[in-house]
């Protein structure tokens, strides 16, 4: 693990992102709300551009998930 990945809050304004989030799925059906999110993973994604932060992330988010 690189320990790049950063997991304290860090977003300036964590209530406007949520609301303006929430606000882009309204309307949406479960499947354009899910292709929704995985275009803006993959737009991060390739924003971030480091391997080793995206798959502490992956590893993150699976540990902090619930079981399937």
């Amino acid at each position: 693990m690189s320990d790049k990945l950063i997991l304290s809050p860090n977003l300036d304004n964590a209530d406007g992102f949520f609301d303006a989030l929430a606000r882009a799925h309204d309307g949406l059906k479960k499947s354009s709300s899910d292709a929704l999110n995985a275009r803006l993973i993959f737009l991060l994604a390739n924003h971030i551009g480091d391997n080793e932060v995206l798959d502490e992330a992956l590893n993150a988010a699976q540990a902090s998930g619930h079981q399937r």
